[in-house]
């Protein structure tokens, strides 16, 4: 009997989540707690008045990728998402780069 499971290889994912707001100091002693948070899989990047999460995940989509990323993000309450920014060279390393594929603008 033929599998009906997908056999499609998982590829490894680069991206970054943008917060909307620094962190608190709370939610700095918070994110400390969070074992998930330590893997290696997702690092926090602070600025003095930004704050992201550089993001390596294995899936077979990137739609995957990200979905299991803001997952971490049930156990963290008050943290918003602003954005997903997708790494150019994980994109051409998938064999997803096209020509309407383009860096955003750096915010002002």
């Amino acid at each position: 009997m033929p599998s009906l499971g997908t056999t499609a290889t998982a590829r490894k994912w680069h991206f970054t989540l943008h917060l909307a707001d620094a962190l608190t100091e709370e939610q700095s002693d918070t994110l400390a707690g969070l074992d998930r948070f330590n893997d290696g899989r997702i690092g926090l990047i602070e600025g003095p008045e930004t704050a992201e999460f550089m993001c390596s995940f294995e899936a077979e989509a990137l739609t995957d990728a990200v979905a299991e990323a803001l997952g971490f993000f049930e156990e963290f309450p008050g943290v918003l998402i602003r954005s997903v920014e997708l790494d150019p060279l994980a994109l051409e390393h998938n064999g997803m780069a096209t020509p309407a594929v383009v860096p955003a603008p750096p915010l002002t």
